[in-house]
């Protein structure tokens, strides 16, 4: 993954979840979706997240599943001492520093899930986490990606950008905030839709498709059978 990212996300981690609601129009679907799609019918799940930052999601998902074995990795140590100051009195909460997309993963787990953070990939690289994520997940495991997509032609991408823009100036951020958003985005590498598909399916997921999707942000679902 790009330094970069890591560099940006260090400077933000602070503010970091107060800005997530107001960065994300649809942010209580968003996460909804991705939150309902992450199934086990094992009481003690393993949990892995991935590029979890401050343990937003994670959060979220540990409410579901309070006995869950969860395993949080980010590339920013900034970012998941939000995270250990967010679970302090979990202890069944594990963190991995480093970049998910070279790391030797030495568990499976029953759930991975991952929020805007895949998209910081290059495509290869996409394709090669996605078979990775395959092979870490028990049979019947789910794999959920609440993540940012591509337009599927410039004009698309231009107009998601546009309202995404119209909306962060409305959303009572200061200037400050809006233009590191804006400095941070210029690092996306957004894939379309359907690539994504057709690369969880080449992984090897079954019932892979797009559960939810408002302009440019989309939650996607595969299985392992």
């Amino acid at each position: 993954m790009n330094p970069s990212v890591k560099t940006l996300f260090d400077a933000v981690a602070n503010e970091y979840d107060q800005q997530r609601r107001q960065l994300i129009p649809c942010f209580d679907e968003f996460y909804g979706m991705a939150l309902s799609l992450t199934e086990s019918h094992k009481q003690t799940p393993r949990i892995l997240d991935l590029g979890a930052g401050t343990g937003l999601f994670s959060r979220m998902v540990l409410q579901k599943y309070p006995s869950a074995h969860l395993t949080l990795m980010d590339l920013s140590d900034q970012m998941l001492e939000g995270a250990r100051r967010r679970f302090r009195e979990e202890d069944h909460v594990q963190y991995i520093v480093g970049d998910y997309s070279s790391y030797i993963f030495p568990e499976s787990y029953d759930i991975i899930v991952s929020s805007l953070s895949i998209h910081h990939l290059t495509h290869p690289a996409k394709r090669q986490l996605f078979a990775t994520v395959y092979q870490l997940l028990n049979s019947d495991g789910v794999f959920v990606n609440a993540d940012q997509v591509q337009g599927n032609t410039p004009a698309i991408d231009q107009y998601h950008k546009q309202r995404w823009l119209a909306h962060i100036n409305n959303s009572g951020l200061s200037r400050e905030s809006i233009d590191a958003s804006v400095e941070r985005r210029k690092l996306d590498i957004n894939a379309k839709l359907g690539e994504q598909i057709e690369w969880l399916e080449q992984a090897g997921f079954t019932d892979v498709d797009c559960m939810y999707k408002y302009l440019d942000f989309a939650v996607f679902f595969g299985k392992k059978s």
